[in-house]
């Protein structure tokens, strides 16, 4: 499994990781089986949230024993981002998770609470040692300006956004800033959330003859293609172990230039839209 650097950080992170949203919806014994087959092949980039329902103490049981092999994530709602509210959720959530700290912790979008607050709970959460680094998660252009000018260069550690093949909005504007400024930026959903491309249709006619190919799934070259570029993570959701492993060999999976042209004429990314999409 590729590795590459997570945003100012620093720290070596791997390119896929494993994504746990809804993932309590699943039968438990499968899901924390995913979860421990994904990190034997590699995917130690795991993310959750408080939002996330019994996700967090799930991924506590997965990683019992293997806590410093993992790059562990959460997220803190909106509702919470008080500054006090901020330090009162992630002790919530370091709880639920049986840890000491975070690798990252992430405002999961947008909220009503001013980002000074916020920021000025994860940085005494910081200082305290209770999380390693934070992000954001659904933040358009403008919110990373606002965020950038209040913290300063180098303390944002990465963007979590919304992007698959169908969905490539943030190359618009999000993806060259996060370049620009050296955050991290991590894709969710993509597969696009249940609606991964048809198999015969133009473009999953493309995907299957790339990944024929490289004798990987059409999945795997999903994410070859997602985070072809440097500073870019995925983190999709399964709760099948043999999915996990798949996710994992598409780590190590590099696109030739014309393949990457050809899934670009596949799957265009279209205009800007006028806000930023999320789930």
């Amino acid at each position: 499994m590729r590795q590459r650097a997570f945003g100012a950080t620093g720290r070596a992170v791997s390119v896929i990781g494993q994504g746990t949203w809804r993932l309590d919806d699943d039968d438990r014994a499968a899901a924390l089986a995913t979860l421990r087959a994904g990190l034997e092949a590699g995917l130690t980039h795991i993310d959750t949230a408080e939002m996330y329902g019994e996700a967090e103490p799930l991924v506590a049981e997965a990683i019992a024993g293997q806590r410093e092999r993992v790059f562990l994530v959460s997220k803190v709602l909106p509702s919470n981002a008080s500054r006090a509210g901020t330090v009162a959720a992630c002790e919530r959530s370091l709880k639920r998770l049986g840890t000491d700290r975070l690798d990252g912790y992430l405002l999961h979008w947008p909220g009503s609470y001013p980002l000074e607050e916020t920021i000025a709970g994860f940085e005494a959460l910081k200082a305290a040692g209770k999380i390693l680094s934070w992000g954001l998660s659904n933040f358009d252009v403008d919110g990373l300006d606002e965020a950038l000018r209040i913290a300063g260069p180098g303390a944002i550690a990465c963007n979590q956004v919304l992007y698959h093949l169908g969905e490539r909005a943030i190359e618009h504007a999000v993806a060259p800033w996060c370049r620009r400024n050296g955050v991290a930026l991590v894709a969710y959903s993509p597969f696009g959330s249940g609606d991964f491309p048809d198999p015969e249709s133009r473009g999953g006619r493309v995907l299957g003859e790339i990944a024929e190919a490289h004798g990987t799934s059409p999945y795997g070259v999903a994410l070859a293609f997602l985070t072809r570029h440097e500073g870019v993570f995925a983190i999709p959701k399964t709760a099948r172990p043999e999915r996990a492993r798949a996710n994992a060999a598409a780590g190590d999976l590099v696109l030739a230039a014309a393949e990457i042209a050809r899934l670009d004429a596949a799957f265009p990314r279209g205009p800007r839209p006028r806000h930023l999409p999320m789930l």
